[in-house]
């Protein structure tokens, strides 16, 4: 771990500082950091105590265990609509969007550390850091097809603006993995490591941009924002309500219900 010493803890997020360093991490390994509602709402308000930390200059962002995150959760029980459908819209824009957004907009610069697994919003929430570093045996996956939902989290935007559409396109329908060596090949990504070596290397890029010219880092997040992600908060707003709609699809819970039981979605297109 470096010189970073633990600073302040969560149920399941560790906050370490080195100076102006700051390491969050999600810590939920026997889940493969899956995010369920209290990790959730542990990395919303470990994010907003960094964001609104002046003695933070650097945010490095990983996970425990072998995997960075595997997505959602999706053997918790989630609260439902008056319709009985699971309440996807809520969790999106009381918990996810309020952490992409205010990771895009700290006025601080966010490195993503990616070890194994970034799935569905393991991934967008990866990719909503200003620099993407990857272990070789990492995968990057938007899941969202294979139980028959759409991308979420901003992956609708933060995928097309790192890789274009035809790449975007084909990650989002076709739901398979790619690799770390191809995520750098793609522009995904910015740097890939052994896996012994990915925790010193971000640990050492955080503290050494911890040291660099905050503001100079401030305003270039503005610029990249104000030019790439104008439409951010429209976009969150419609992929919450179109992945509600899938929500309440008979693909869906087939999809869920089939990831359960470890077997091929049987999917209507319904």
């Amino acid at each position: 771990m470096g010189d970073y010493l633990p600073a302040k803890g969560y149920e399941t997020v560790s906050i370490y500082r080195d100076g102006a360093a700051a390491k969050l991490e999600l810590n939920r390994p026997e889940r493969m950091n899956a995010l369920n509602e209290q990790l959730r709402i542990d990395l919303l308000a470990a994010v907003e105590d960094i964001a609104r930390d002046d003695g933070v200059r650097a945010v490095l962002l990983t996970g425990v265990g072998r995997a960075f995150s595997s997505g959602a959760d999706l053997r918790e029980n989630r609260a439902a609509t008056a319709d009985g459908h699971p309440d996807v819209y809520s969790i999106l824009t009381g918990h996810y969007h309020p952490i992409i957004t205010r990771i895009r907009e700290m006025p601080k610069p966010v490195i993503a550390a990616v070890n194994g697994a970034a799935a569905g919003i393991g991934m967008s929430l990866a990719l909503a850091c200003d620099l993407v570093l990857a272990a070789e045996s990492a995968y990057f996956l938007l899941a969202f097809v294979n139980i028959g939902l759409v991308p979420d989290g901003g992956s609708s935007l933060l995928v097309p603006t790192r890789i274009g559409f035809a790449r975007a396109a084909e990650l989002a329908l076709l739901g398979e993995r790619l690799g770390a060596a191809k995520a750098l090949e793609w522009g995904l990504i910015n740097q890939v490591w052994p896996d012994a070596e990915l925790a010193g290397q971000a640990e050492a890029l955080c503290s050494k941009m911890a040291e660099g010219p905050t503001g100079s880092y401030a305003g270039t997040k503005r610029q990249l924002n104000h030019w790439l992600y104008q439409s951010m908060a429209d976009q969150l707003e419609f992929e919450a309500q179109v992945q509600q709609e899938r929500a309440s699809s008979a693909d869906f819970r087939e999809g869920v219900a089939a990831f359960g039981e470890k077997r091929t979605p049987r999917f209507t297109g319904s």
